[in-house]
């Protein structure tokens, strides 16, 4: 009788107020995941800083990168186990919970990343920061007891965290958490652990005393029928490109599997073959993030040919077994790109440098919001709109596959009619 009683008094509590603890609860469990990744990122950022002018300051570093690429796959063979999936371990463990990641992703991305940038290799950092991010909130399953579906929410707040705080985008991490699973999708449930995991994390970064790379627009012009007309082409070329990104990455890693068995001699090749590609071309410009470059896309014309030199890098180290993330490169393709654009296309290079820097990723993560958010909070409202219609434009035409193979099609990008 008195469970009775409490049932039907618990049904008559009005639902914003049933929906209280829960709240609450997300509110701690969120600000420890914020808290736990904008620490870990503000080390890596911190670490990646010092490697990187220290190779910059001994460029002899390079003719390591085969022995450092063999040193990475005898980490993550001994220790790693399942790990080496990296971000796609994340997602199908979102998709399909088994068992909690292990807390050795952190240290093993950490020093694989590390040490391809530190020897020269073409890479990335979200893909850490998300890992590290994912797996440090996964630990706290058992501490807070969570079940399978609350553990789903932890993760995506480990995501958001980890990308808001590498790039200090909290609002584009909380976007990235809930969109990059699935096509066509996202799942609500997780708004309020997303936004609060990526908000914390930022600001623990920034009291940390990590800064980010600013960019600035300096030119926009009048937001004309015909200016919007160029920005849609744009935004097509840019989602080619993130389609050829996504292709050749696949396609180079089955190469790499089809001609060296051995995950060792694929990874010292694919460091012969970065040395190789320096040497001709005899610059370091390809090489590591490639920040200075990209600040220089916003601020003068560029040789046509860097984003597919870049391209081409990246593709190389991370097919070849490295470790690093795809995101920064492709920052750096796309904002080239759109700097080689203004030869083609009567927008300033300035805009186009960053309606590829968004788009590009856009079209190659599948994720078209979360980039025209971080393209607001990176570059203002103004370019707002021409960086929005870039990225939905690349994001219908870059195809249904891109660099995160967990990803789902929920909802296909359009409906085929017979």
């Amino acid at each position: 009788m008195e469970g009775f009683i409490f049932s039907a008094l618990v049904k008559r509590t009005p639902e914003q107020i049933r929906i209280f603890p829960e709240i609450l609860k997300w509110l701690l469990i969120a600000s420890v995941v914020g808290v736990l990744a904008g620490s870990a990122s503000a080390g890596f950022l911190w670490a990646l800083d010092f490697v990187t002018h220290f190779r910059l300051e001994h460029s002899w570093l390079l003719f390591l990168l085969p022995v450092a690429g063999m040193a990475i796959v005898f980490l993550y063979t001994k220790f790693g186990k399942n790990t080496s999936a990296g971000s796609n371990l994340l997602i199908d463990e979102i998709h399909n919970p088994k068992s909690v990641v292990p807390l050795r992703m952190v240290p093993l991305v950490l020093l694989g990343t590390l040490a391809t940038h530190l020897f020269g290799g073409s890479a990335g950092r979200e893909g850490t920061a998300v890992q590290m991010g994912g797996s440090l909130a996964d630990q706290l399953t058992k501490v807070f007891k969570l079940d399978s579906e609350d553990r789903k929410l932890l993760l995506m707040a480990g995501i958001s965290a980890g990308f808001s705080s590498v790039f200090g985008t909290p609002l584009a991490g909380a976007i990235f958490g809930l969109e990059v699973l699935a096509i066509g999708r996202m799942r609500y449930s997780a708004l309020l652990p997303c936004f609060v995991a990526a908000i914390v994390a930022d600001r623990i970064c920034l009291a940390w005393g990590i800064s980010h790379t600013h960019y600035s627009i300096s030119q926009v012009p009048p937001l004309t029928a015909v200016n919007i007309l160029w920005a849609l082409v744009a935004g097509i070329l840019f989602g080619l490109c993130a389609f050829l990104f996504s292709w050749s990455s696949h396609r180079a890693t089955k190469i790499w599997n089809n001609i060296l068995s051995s995950p060792y001699l694929q990874a010292f090749m694919g460091g012969i073959l970065v040395i190789v590609l320096a040497s001709i071309l005899q610059t370091n410009r390809y090489l590591g993030l490639g920040i200075p470059v990209l600040l220089e896309s916003f601020q003068q014309p560029l040789p046509p040919y860097d984003f597919i030199l870049k391209l081409i890098f990246t593709v190389i180290t991370l097919s070849a077994g490295f470790k690093g993330g795809e995101v920064t490169p492709l920052f750096f393709i796309g904002a080239t790109l759109g700097n080689a654009l203004a030869w083609l296309l009567p927008l300033p290079f300035t805009l186009l440098a960053g309606m590829g820097f968004v788009a590009v990723f856009a079209g190659a993560a599948n994720t078209p919001l979360a980039c025209t958010i971080m393209a607001l909070e990176l570059f203002g409202t103004t370019p707002g709109i021409y960086a929005a219609l870039a990225c939905v434009m690349s994001y219908l035409c870059s195809g249904h596959s891109g660099i995160y193979h967990s990803q789902r099609i929920e909802v296909r990008k359009y409906v085929e009619k017979n």
